[in-house]
């Protein structure tokens, strides 16, 4: 592509910068700034899926760079991830089991009773989509006393520490394929580029923080036709999972800290019979930073569909791993979107001139055929 160097327009720029951040603070004196805090916790599912399509867990830098950016998630997630990659790598986590998340939201479509049983959690799935206009003027007491009379209104319960998983069952029944072995080496796409065909490792990474509303649109044509996997959920989880740790001296596993994740497991057409063996039902898998359910739904019935891609070969955009993993990535997606508004003059040039080369070429008689005729 041709480019040209601009000369000038420093002042300009830093106009530009300046005015962008008076309208972060559009109310002057009568407003005040949002915290850190503020922005994490109340506008939780905002932080989470900045953490997510960052791929860095840091909900307070996050927090940060949706504040710095307000609100535009994707310039958010470019900020931390390009904060991400000015840190240094200390050591690679080793595979975690994610049966020991803690958990705060557990529900299973597939089974009414389910091992443990189903735990709402917190979700707006219920709730009906009206306006609460008294959220406009909420005091900051009333503010106060939501949390309280949760606290209060709460029984006396002893959850588990852990819950056990709802394929385990589908799989001791002999319903799902064995597990497969982990002896394989996980694809880093943060130091190894993408060169198709790539392993299924390498498919979940990129999915695993890319952006929410391009997993969801591609799914999305995979359940409305241009595809077949219609799932059930057969678990879906959020919670803390504990991050296990090598202790530099030892090298046992220690719990160095746990991160809020989205965990989910759909069950689709089963598959198999004659010589594969008896048929069991298909599997897809989605996990991620964060409160993302709707993310981590999208991301298991595009890892399903991509997994028959790949051994039939694809017969839909869903199914094509270089279709769904080249575009999926908001940084990615919105640097080539935004690389337009470069000065592009020297190309634009090009066309012109080629356009008014063709048009200098055109025949006469184009356009005096139809001379005499009436409209």
């Amino acid at each position: 592509m041709g480019y040209v160097a601009i000369k000038g327009g420093g002042r300009a720029i830093e106009g530009s910068h300046a005015a962008a951040e008076a309208l972060r603070t559009a109310e002057g004196d009568a407003g005040s700034p949002l915290t850190l805090s503020t922005i994490e916790h109340q506008l939780r599912l905002l932080t989470s899926r900045v953490v997510s399509e960052g791929g860095l867990y840091h909900p307070r830098l996050a927090a940060l760079a949706i504040k710095q950016m307000q609100g535009d998630t994707l310039e958010a997630a470019f900020a931390l991830r390009a904060y991400r990659s000015t840190k240094p790598r200390l050591l690679e986590m080793p595979v975690q089991d994610t049966s020991n998340m803690r958990l705060i939201r557990r529900i299973s479509s597939a089974f009414k009773d389910i091992p443990g049983g189903q735990m709402l959690g917190a979700t707006y799935d219920y709730a009906l989509r009206l306006m609460r206009m008294d959220l406009a003027d909420e005091s900051p007491q009333a503010f106060r006393d939501v949390a309280k009379r949760f606290r209060q209104a709460q029984p006396e319960t002893d959850l588990p520490d852990t819950f056990p998983k709802v394929l385990d069952a589908l799989r001791a029944d002999g319903l799902l394929p064995p597990l497969a072995s982990r002896s394989v080496e996980a694809f880093d796409i943060t130091r190894e580029p993408l060169v198709f065909p790539v392993p299924r490792s390498a498919a979940l990474a990129t999915m695993a923080r890319a952006e929410t509303g391009s997993l969801l649109a591609i799914a999305y044509s995979n359940m409305r036709g241009y595809g077949d996997v219609h799932p059930t959920i057969a678990e879906l989880r959020v919670g803390y999972l504990p991050v296990m740790l090598p202790h530099p001296v030892t090298g046992e596993l220690i719990e160095a800290g746990e991160v809020l994740m989205t965990e989910c497991e759909v069950v689709a057409m089963y598959e198999g019979g004659d010589n594969d063996g008896p048929p069991v039902f298909t599997l897809g898998y989605g996990a991620c930073f964060g409160h993302n359910e709707v993310k981590a739904i999208a991301m298991a019935i595009l890892d399903r569909a991509l997994q028959k891609g790949m051994r039939d070969g694809p017969s839909n955009p869903s199914e094509d791993p270089e279709f769904v993993l080249l575009h999926v990535d908001g940084v990615d997606s919105m640097g080539f979107a935004s690389h337009y508004k470069m000065p592009h003059y020297v190309t634009f040039q090009s066309d012109m001139d080629r356009l008014r080369t063709t048009q200098s070429k055109a025949t006469p008689t184009t356009n005096t055929s139809l001379k005499g005729i009436k409209a």
